[in-house]
């Protein structure tokens, strides 16, 4: 019963991202999303993707995973 985490690449993302952005108030917008994302030691695949975002207000952690996911 072993994990295959070749298959979850795209997954550890959204799992890291959700990490580096605990502790974010929402609505956020996206200066401060990058900024808590780098302040939390975010990984460069994640930063990458966070930095990529429309420049808008996002209300909740899920609309982020969405517009991340749409780049």
């Amino acid at each position: 019963m072993a994990q295959d985490k070749s298959s979850g690449g795209s997954n550890s993302v959204f799992i890291d991202m959700q990490k580096a952005l605990k502790g974010v108030d929402y609505p956020a917008d996206k200066e401060t999303i990058v900024k808590t994302a780098r302040e939390h030691g975010a990984s460069k695949d994640v930063m990458s993707a966070l930095e990529a975002l429309p420049d808008q207000q996002f209300q909740t952690p899920a609309e982020v995973s969405k517009a991340v996911g749409q780049e």
